[in-house]
């Protein structure tokens, strides 16, 4: 008998007190592991999750949270080769296997970068401006998010054992959320290695991440309002969840990515001589046969002009020819085994119903040649390709999930956009053309039914990821029968797990709150300029107030010869007097917020390092020439840098004219030094 999958819990690997259910190799049909997770204690897994790694988690700042995330992804790729060997047992040839395990660890590496780059080093996160709520300004508001002291549940699917828990443990961890990882368990053997490793690793915090291998029943009735469910699978079984008693009553927030018929359409602008055309069979035919077809982005209706039709089923069919199926270690394999033998089942259960209204243009269901394997023994099947009659039903409704797609035709754009909302909503769409035209009617046609589209042609073709790529930075997720969930998006994913509220206070109370200097609220003036104070000793709130100084017309003339800026404004003054805006010679904006930084520069070398850069400039009330301006200067932000001996400070910069009114305001960017040399 083979291992015994175990579990993580509270600390410790769990073993089942049963012998397990059997796993098979999904192209040898030999037993690789068991699974079962008889004897479990949920409850205590949950608390443990609560109590022990929450708040640990809670303590780390964002840019914490996002070291140890790159350090884990740094760990798991130095274990690669081993992962590759495991993961073709699960019918993955080499190129699946990358996809899923460089997939998963990619996208651990991009959001550890961007939690350091896009968050604060704080544990609370500012969304949007202040509102101003009272006359004076004393009473004012901030929306803000902070994280929730629940437990992130994932629950993942079969097809993708390592970028399927990698992609919803990486936002959780950074929303400072523990994660409970579920996998599925035809493949959960892969799941487990790569979890035991990230374990051994010692990186993360106890209690930050937990395993449940086997059945998660009554996982859900020990959650709560605080906790969430991510789940991604069947349409009917998010439909179950959906009904959960936590889920309806207890206010566990439910996230589903399900069933998705995704389809590709080619732009009635493509001939047969044009390069999109080859670029869409390929697209296809890559999503038909990566992963087996096993993946829930595959195009699954081939949506085409019916002017060319004949010819795109041709070309389809040429390439499919050329796909080699059979035992995954074999390199001339391109296509390898379905997950398991009742998979198989289930995908020509589908094509069946599918062959209501539409005939095998390609393939046998029932019967593939097979390289270096047994076409009895392992789950391997032939790509389908159906040809869909006019009206019909089936592509609509039915998922094949696996190497099958239908070509369905159109005569006229609105009916090819008509064609790609009765899927009922997708994952991703993607449009072949060279229109731009055909591009923005599409788009706009497709973008209310699907989470992303992708938009191909000759000019994006070298560098596009495919239209089967879910990337970190951009939303995964769909409407309607698509679940509508949203996972991934950057940092839209890790606001997803956090909980956003709305403070009313006082200037000084919202700066106290947030960390960060509001309008209004204290500044510190003392006799030591602020560019001399290191990171250590600046304060939230210390500011400068300069001498005023006065602009002059030679200032203004000079500037305009010296950069080439002779706008009429600053240099024509009938032109100039003409303007309602300006009623005669103004300054150039530029030219007042370099004389600003004249103003507060300390020029001698110290803490302050370098200026990096100037966010939200605005230009409120024109200076005229011989007008005075002065800046004030104050401490907005301090961002230390944990892999570094300087850190970011913002400053809040308001330069005012002689009347005290504001004439620009904006945010300058330096890097200071931890402490002084």
């Amino acid at each position: 008998m083979s291992a015994l999958l175990e579990s993580y819990a509270g600390g410790t690997w769990f073993r089942a007190t049963d012998e397990g259910k059997p796993l098979l190799d999904a192209a040898t049909g030999e037993e690789v592991a068991r699974i079962s997770s008889t004897g479990l204690d949920l409850s205590a897994m949950v608390e443990h999750a609560r109590n022990v790694g929450g708040p640990a988690l809670r303590a780390l700042t964002f840019h914490e949270r996002a070291g140890l995330l790159k350090a884990v992804a740094k760990q798991l790729g130095t274990d690669k080769d081993e992962l590759y060997a495991l993961s073709a047992r699960t019918g993955a040839t080499l190129r699946d296997s990358q996809v899923d395990i460089d997939g998963g660890i990619g996208t651990v590496f991009s959001y550890a970068s961007k939690g350091t780059r896009e968050l604060p080093n704080d544990t609370i996160v500012l969304d949007g401006a202040t509102e101003q709520l009272s006359r004076s300004g004393s009473f004012v508001g901030q929306h803000v998010y902070t994280s929730r002291p629940g437990v992130a549940v994932q629950i993942n699917a079969f097809n993708f054992p390592v970028w399927g828990m990698l992609e919803k443990l990486a936002p959780a961890f950074l929303a400072g959320l523990p994660s409970i990882v579920k996998p599925a368990s035809q493949t959960a053997y892969l799941t487990e290695l790569v979890f035991r490793r990230i374990i051994e690793s010692g990186l993360l915090p106890e209690g930050s991440v937990q395993l449940l291998c086997g059945s998660p029943d009554g996982l859900l009735d020990q959650l709560g309002a605080q906790d969430s469910v991510a789940f991604t699978g069947s349409a009917s079984t998010g439909a179950t969840l959906r009904q959960h008693p936590s889920v309806l009553y207890g206010g566990v927030q439910l996230g589903v990515e399900a069933d998705s018929l995704n389809c590709s359409i080619l732009g009635p602008d493509v001939t047969s001589e044009d390069p999109e055309l080859d670029l869409f069979v390929k697209g296809v035919v890559t999503e038909m046969t990566v992963k087996a077809g096993q993946k829930c982005t595959a195009i699954r209706r081939t949506i085409v002009p019916a002017t060319i039709a004949d010819d795109v089923v041709r070309a389809i069919s040429a390439r499919l020819a050329k796909i080699s199926v059979g035992n995954p270690v074999n390199p001339d394999v391109r296509m390898g085994a379905l997950a398991s033998l009742a998979q198989r089942d289930e995908v020509r259960k589908a094509v069946q119903s599918l062959r209501g209204s539409a005939e095998i243009v390609f393939g046998d269901p029932d019967h593939v040649d097979v390289v270096d394997g047994d076409a009895e023994v392992g789950a391997f099947m032939s790509p389908i390709l159906l040809r869909a009659s006019a009206g019909a039903r089936e592509p609509h409704d039915v998922e094949a999930f696996g190497p099958v797609s239908t070509v369905l035709t159109y005569d006229s754009l609105d009916e090819a956009i008509a064609l790609a909302a009765r899927g009922q909503g997708s994952l991703v769409g993607s449009l072949v053309t060279h229109d731009p035209s055909v591009a923005r009617t599409v788009t706009l046609g497709l973008a209310p039914w699907h989470g992303r589209l992708l938009v191909l042609d000759r000019d994006d073709a070298d560098e596009s990821t495919g239209h089967g790529s879910p990337l970190p930075v951009l939303v995964h997720g769909g409407p309607g029968r698509a679940g509508g969930g949203e996972e991934l998006g950057g940092i839209r994913g890790v606001l997803h797990h956090m909980q956003r509220t709305a403070i009313q206070a006082s200037p000084d109370m919202l700066t106290a709150i947030t960390g960060q200097w509001t309008k209004g609220s204290q500044q510190h003036v003392d006799d030591v300029h602020p560019f001399r104070k290191s990171l250590a000793e600046l304060r939230i709130g210390d500011t400068i107030r300069s001498d005023p100084r006065t602009v002059t017309l030679a200032d203004i003339e000079h500037f305009a010869e010296f950069t080439g800026d002779t706008f009429y404004a600053h240099t024509d003054a009938e032109a100039a007097a003409a303007n309602p805006l300006f009623g005669g010679i103004v300054a150039h904006g530029y030219l007042v917020v370099s004389l600003a930084a004249g103003l507060f520069v300390d020029p001698d070398p110290g803490p302050v390092l370098a200026n990096f850069g100037v966010d939200n400039l605005r230009f409120l009330t024109p200076v005229k020439a011989d007008d005075t301006i002065a800046v004030t200067l104050t401490v907005k932000q301090i961002t230390p840098r944990n892999t570094a001996d300087y850190g970011e400070v913002r400053w809040d910069a308001v330069v005012t004219n002689s009347e005290d009114a504001p004439v620009a305001t904006y945010d300058v960017l330096t890097l200071v030094a931890k402490t002084l040399a």
